[in-house]
């Protein structure tokens, strides 16, 4: 079986039954944010805790990616492989707006405000033969 390792360290809990995506919160005003962060960008107070931010959320913004992402982006795709996918922002409870590309890809199956499930997904196989596993998230039915 091929080893499947995450693709940076403390963005999600993995392997967990129910993953979740892992942000910080200010222990002086609450402030959250994602990726955790050792500072608050609100405050400036360097005492942040790692916080689970949960694995639902609503979708509040999306786009299509219709082209391959520049360098650094750095998938097993290639210009002929490549298939458009959706990228939005699904803000989490607590308010944090976090960027993710969306399982759905296609203005059909996208509208503000539906609600969305975190996954856990391969990204890309790495060259010592791990595959690098990212989140990203999809529609659900309420």
């Amino acid at each position: 079986m091929t080893q499947q390792i995450p693709i940076h360290e403390g963005l999600f809990s993995w392997p967990a039954s129910k993953p979740q995506l892992l942000g910080s919160r200010c222990r002086h005003c609450a402030e959250a944010a994602f990726p955790a962060q050792p500072d608050c960008r609100s405050c400036g107070s360097r005492e942040t805790d790692i916080v689970e931010l949960g694995d639902r959320g609503t979708l509040w913004t999306w786009t299509i990616q219709t082209f391959m992402p520049k360098q650094p982006y750095h998938s097993d795709e290639t210009e002929q492989t490549f298939t458009p996918y959706g990228v939005g922002y699904v803000e989490m409870p607590g308010g944090v707006r976090v960027e993710s590309r969306l399982q759905q890809n296609t203005p059909e199956q996208l509208q503000i405000g539906m609600p969305m499930q975190l996954q856990i997904v391969p990204f890309r196989n790495h060259e010592d033969g791990s595959q690098l596993m990212t989140f990203c998230f999809t529609a659900v039915e309420e």
